[in-house]
């Protein structure tokens, strides 16, 4: 029986896994009325991302409808999704709202 996975916004190139997956193990996806089974590239801990679609380097994922990063590599449909494929793209300011460079 595949694990559950959660889409949070219909915009997303990502679910959150519900369970631990292992590495082929199949994860059902409920959007828009459909149900969408997925197949794990890599062990996927629990609440962490796996991409619903192939996404390439420099692309935006998105999680809750707004980019929370880019991809640093090609990221295929069913891997992990996580710190060793994207950086945050997070923009830091100083105290006159300035770009801080560190």
């Amino acid at each position: 029986m595949p694990k559950l996975g959660k889409l949070i916004n219909d915009k997303d190139n990502v679910m959150t896994a519900l369970a631990d997956v292992a590495t082929g193990e199949e994860v059902r996806l409920r959007s828009k009325g459909k149900e969408i089974i997925y197949k794990c590239n890599q062990d996927v801990p629990f609440g962490h991302k796996i991409a619903i679609e192939d996404i390439k380097k420099g692309d935006k994922i998105i999680k809750y409808g707004e980019p929370i990063g880019s991809a640093t590599q090609n990221i295929k449909k069913g891997d992990w999704v996580h710190t060793h494929n994207v950086k945050d793209d997070y923009i830091v300011l100083d105290k006159d709202g300035k770009p801080l460079t560190l």
